[in-house]
């Protein structure tokens, strides 16, 4: 799966236009990547499309923060203008897409990192 086709995926699911699903993806990887060590950043980027991965190298830090799945969402809102609920259905489709795209276990080295409440997040999702 290449950038397009992630953002676009993203875009269909969330009822977005393209711009922002690409802001909603960019926003919701930076803002993960401040949750990763950082060889799960590195990981992470090995598997990623292309495009995307100046979103985690942007977002990764020396320290690990420490925040949950509503965090996230505001943090998300915040830098993409949309409504919490619109980044909430956002966060969640992004995770579903990133588990298409990159291989079960990198996901799921990722998720462990995430912690529960993500996990949680992203089965109601569906």
């Amino acid at each position: 799966m290449d950038e397009q086709e992630f953002v676009r995926t993203v875009a269909e699911r969330t009822g977005l236009s393209r711009q922002e699903a690409a802001d909603l993806t960019w926003a919701t990887l930076e803002t993960l990547a401040h949750r990763l060590s950082s060889g799960e950043a590195r990981d992470l980027i090995t598997e990623l499309p292309e495009g995307l991965v100046e979103a985690v190298r942007r977002g990764t830090t020396d320290r690990i923060e420490r925040f949950g799945h509503h965090d996230s969402v505001r943090r998300v809102a915040e830098r993409t203008m949309l409504k919490e609920e619109e980044a909430d259905r956002g966060v969640r489709t992004v995770l579903a897409v990133l588990r298409e795209a990159i291989s079960e276990k990198e996901f799921n080295d990722l998720m462990s990192q995430l912690g529960t409440d993500f996990s949680q997040a992203l089965e109601s999702a569906g």
